[in-house]
């Protein structure tokens, strides 16, 4: 096993001293450029690279920022993750994707890693049933932190989208285009954020004059979507349309009706959530409510930047709306 390479064998290799090294690294000193470029190059032989948990412990200056979510194997959070990153990275800080995958205890855990290891700050999905200890914790030591989706304290700064106005829009449309019997599809966890997707098409419903809604909950999965539309139908063969809790388990629910010989937005309509890259390409396009995760992603990180350099900011909150993409994935009511 070969030596590794240190600030030493960098400054022989260049033919200066160990603190002309340092400087050239930090960035700091009077140092010619000449010298500067003779120490780089000196470096890239060896494939020196600074340590930074060094640095880090010398300077008190973290720059990692932790982002804790729940099932990472979701695109729509892979979407987000994409636009915080992209940002943070931009502005010098190096992102710790975690995955709580929903878990109480889990979420703890990561949530002291993050502190034990000095993260700068903190983005986060809080899981069911946070409560207050997660606040006082990061309080307690300091580490800002904006949460996403799920609000769960008015001391946080917070990212979220207006659900409960995007389920009655999503349901209405099917309404407009004649349905009468309408599920809501997808999700298990009674979470803030479902509760809400489900009170806007209750909402909705109710207006409709229905008296039977239907809730029909499944994994956030494309397999469990094919497995659930067929029991849904199997058992509700009144149903002619689902809106549902995201557009994973929409498009596993357009997968299972092909597999039947239906064809989605002319045998039955299926809107999904969220707008991920798949919606658009899928066979046919998916009718959802976009709220483009990469932009929230971004728009994370710009708060959590913004609570960085200026902690004495009010408390911000902000809930976007989303948009209406009509694909082909919604039609008339089929004649029976």
């Amino acid at each position: 096993m070969t030596k590794k390479p240190t600030l030493s064998s960098v400054a022989k290799e260049a033919g200066v001293s160990v603190p002309t090294v340092s400087q050239v690294m930090r960035g700091t000193g009077r140092i010619s450029e000449k010298t500067r470029q003779k120490v780089l190059n000196a470096a890239k032989r060896l494939r020196y690279v600074p340590n930074q948990a060094a640095a880090t412990m010398r300077s008190g200056d973290n720059r990692e920022i932790g982002f804790i979510l729940n099932k990472l194997a979701n695109p729509f959070n892979a979407e987000v993750v994409s636009g915080a990153v992209d940002l943070l990275e931009a502005e010098g800080f190096m992102v710790s994707v975690l995955d709580a995958q929903g878990d109480l205890q889990r979420q703890d855990r990561l949530m002291e890693a993050c502190i034990r290891f000095g993260r700068r700050g903190l983005i986060w999905v809080p899981a069911l049933d946070t409560n207050e200890d997660a606040m006082e914790l990061l309080n307690a030591h300091g580490v800002p932190a904006v949460t996403f989706m799920r609000k769960v304290s008015q001391s946080l700064d917070h990212v979220g989208v207006l659900n409960n106005e995007a389920l009655v829009q999503a349901t209405q449309h099917l309404i407009d285009l004649g349905h009468r019997h309408i599920a809501y599809f997808g999700g298990t966890e009674q979470t803030s954020v479902r509760e809400e997707r489900i009170a806007g098409y209750l909402s909705a419903f109710e207006k409709l004059g229905g008296t039977h809604p239907i809730i029909w909950p499944c994994e956030e999965t494309k397999r469990a979507g094919v497995e659930a539309i067929t029991e849904l139908r199997q058992q509700h063969p009144e149903v002619t349309g689902i809106v549902c809790n995201g557009d994973v388990v929409a498009l596993g629910a357009c997968f299972g009706l092909i597999q039947f010989d239906l064809k989605p937005g002319h045998d039955f309509s299926v809107v999904g959530f969220d707008d991920i890259e798949d919606a658009a390409v899928s066979t046919p396009g998916l009718t959802t409510m976009a709220i483009n995760p990469k932009k929230l992603g971004t728009r994370l990180a710009e708060v959590l930047l913004d609570r960085m350099r200026s902690p004495e900011l009010p408390v911000r909150h902000f809930e976007y709306s989303a948009t209406l993409i009509v694909r082909g994935t919604s039609g008339p009511v089929p004649h029976r």
